[in-house]
């Protein structure tokens, strides 16, 4: 049975609210502590069983599935509002999930396209100038949002200086169709330069189980040099990349060495 926080607990389940983003407090729902965020459409509520055990409840279905990793699924009744919620065992892992979940809510698809339809609002896109800032406007909140996603770390390598990594769309920006495509955090890979560049031109791709795909092209000592030489992965790949891959690997990847370029290709706009 939900039990109502301890004094004591009240405070730290506060403290860990306040300190990762969920600024505001809501009102009680019974035993649950509930807060929502200035920064974020997240709402999140959190209780306990006992002072050993402690429940956290979100308002987002996408939110909740990407950290089903984290904790176990609760069966507790839900508060009203929310969709799902996971238990755990301690302080410190409360604070991981909550920082992630907020992470998470900030750039999961809709919101990056939320964002870049308010800030592009009064943006004239008459002129070719014009119409290109607008298309910063919206690699700026693209390469933000996959900061947040991986936060601040190379999906392959763990490389965590930002400013090296490299918001790598998997299909090409010219090529979505919508906004909603080029703005979906699912859309993207955040990538060290070399593999940044590597994966643009196709000659690295990733399977739906998350492994590294390395083109026939890149021979034994290349990929010594590139890292590629044992097996990498891809660190917490979701379905939502999965459908984006797909097409990487059918329209990008140079699955065999013929496909080697002949002529140089032009450095393309990274993000």
């Amino acid at each position: 049975m939900i039990a109502a926080p301890s004094p004591i607990l009240t405070s730290l389940l506060e403290k860990a609210a306040h300190d990762n983003g969920f600024d505001l407090e809501l009102p009680r729902a019974g035993h649950w502590l509930a807060f929502s965020s200035s920064q974020c459409p997240l709402r999140i509520w959190l209780s306990t069983y006992t002072d050993a055990v402690i429940l956290v409840a979100f308002s987002q279905h996408n939110v909740a599935r990407a950290l089903r990793d984290h904790g176990t699924p609760m069966t507790a009744p839900l508060p009203p509002g929310a969709h799902a919620g996971r238990t755990l065992t301690a302080i410190s892992p409360l604070h991981q999930v909550l920082r992630r979940a907020f992470q998470l809510s900030k750039t999961l698809p809709d919101e990056l396209l939320h964002v870049f339809a308010t800030q592009t609002a009064a943006l004239p896109r008459t002129t070719e100038v014009e119409r290109l800032v607008v298309q910063r406007v919206g690699k700026d909140l693209f390469r933000q949002g996959l900061l947040d996603y991986w936060e601040g770390r190379c999906a392959v390598t763990g490389l965590a200086v930002p400013a090296l990594l490299r918001a790598s769309h998997i299909k090409p920006w010219p090529v979505c169709t919508t906004d909603a495509e080029r703005l979906d955090v699912f859309n993207g890979l955040l990538l060290a330069p070399h593999l940044d560049a590597a994966f643009d031109r196709g000659f690295i791709t990733v399977a739906d189980d998350s492994a590294v795909i390395v083109a026939d092209a890149v021979d034994p000592p290349a990929r010594q040099v590139l890292g590629l030489a044992r097996p990498v992965r891809v660190a917490d790949l979701q379905d939502g990349h999965r459908a984006y891959l797909a097409w990487h690997r059918t329209h990008e990847f140079k699955a065999m060495a013929s496909a080697l370029p002949t002529e140089p290709q032009a450095d393309v706009e990274r993000v």
